[in-house]
């Protein structure tokens, strides 16, 4: 792929996503499009984030123990735990998550759409189908990320004093003192700062490439490949570049 079609690439979702983000105020009117989004890329993940978040915060929990334990300070790993998960770990193995179930649900579903002409139907109908179906969606993803990588970091928090509360006898005063004494709010606005990025950019690229999918079965499953790979780089891209400007 050469660098002019690579330009080009990035120009066109440049102005897809100043479509997504001027249909906004009209999706907002429409309270009832966006909470059933919200239902389907956010609730219908709880299941995925809430598992994952609990076998993250306990592997968090045995490594953190056995490394503290070699410096004499296993009672910090209350500490290790939160801003670990809060600023790091949470919101990016959440937009990973999310990239690989809502993403390519997103993905696949407008693409589709595209192959069985309904989107060609609602231009038929004077219906724009880039602020009927995309936006939504897009808004929906918006708005899920944050919550689902709360959730994550929450149950994360509880599985890391599980394993070390209740395994490895860690005081659960000095967890839970030492965490609330070292945590503080712009560790926590640094997740959710991290966390409205990926839900942009997963939304976007899901909802573009779905709606830029070539119309038959292969051609949406190639989109829906190309979803999961192009999110899970642009996370690990944007979090590095946010974690510089942050620290």
């Amino acid at each position: 792929m050469s660098l002019i079609t690579v330009t080009a690439e990035f120009g066109r979702f440049a102005l897809f996503l100043g479509r997504l983000v001027t249909g906004i105020p009209s999706t907002l009117r429409r309270p009832r499009l966006l909470i059933e989004q919200i239902h389907m890329t956010g609730a219908l993940s709880l299941v995925i984030i809430m598992l994952s978040g609990l076998f993250v915060g306990m592997v968090l929990g045995l490594q953190g123990y056995d490394l503290l334990r070699r410096f004499g300070s296993t009672e910090s790993l209350g500490t290790a735990a939160a801003l670990g998960l809060l600023r790091e770990l949470g919101p990016v193995i959440t937009a990973l998550l999310f990239a690989g179930r809502a993403g390519t649900a997103m993905t696949s579903e407008i693409g589709l759409m595209l192959a069985t002409d309904q989107l060609a139907a609602m231009e038929m109908m004077a219906v724009d189908p880039v602020r009927r179906i995309c936006v939504p969606r897009f808004v929906g993803g918006l708005l899920s990320m944050p919550l689902l990588a709360a959730i994550f970091s929450a149950i994360g928090i509880y599985g890391a004093q599980l394993v070390g509360v209740k395994l490895m006898g860690v005081d659960a005063g000095q967890f839970w003192s030492q965490m609330r004494g070292a945590v503080e709010l712009r560790d926590v606005l640094e997740g959710v700062v991290k966390s409205i990025a990926f839900g942009i950019a997963c939304s976007a690229i899901a909802v573009y490439e779905g709606y830029h999918a070539v119309p038959t079965a292969e051609g949406v499953g190639r989109a829906t490949t190309r979803t999961v790979v192009t999110s899970s780089v642009a996370i690990l891209a944007i979090d590095y570049m946010l974690t510089a400007v942050l620290l």
